[in-house]
């Protein structure tokens, strides 16, 4: 396992733990989206888009359209890492 792919596999991991987290926390929600697509988000996000959350009005940025708002969970942990 190179180190790219270790890297990747914590991030994954990351999601996953903040959304259970965030459902138990909040008492609703449903997990199994955020869960699910951790690896192909964490793909999308440390490979092919460009965007900086730092700068949400950033014209140039990619865009992550995610029309599953209970998943929305999955969107807010890779912002936040």
């Amino acid at each position: 396992m190179t180190e790219q792919t270790a890297a990747s596999r914590d991030m994954a991991n990351a999601i996953r733990a903040l959304a259970m987290d965030a459902v138990q926390q909040a008492d609703s929600g449903h997990p199994g989206m955020p869960m699910g697509m951790a690896d192909v988000a964490t793909v999308l996000f440390s490979k092919f888009l460009k965007f900086d959350a730092s700068e949400p009005n950033w014209p140039d940025r990619d865009r992550f359209i995610l029309s599953a708002g209970h998943g929305s969970m999955l969107l807010y942990a890779l912002l936040h890492l």
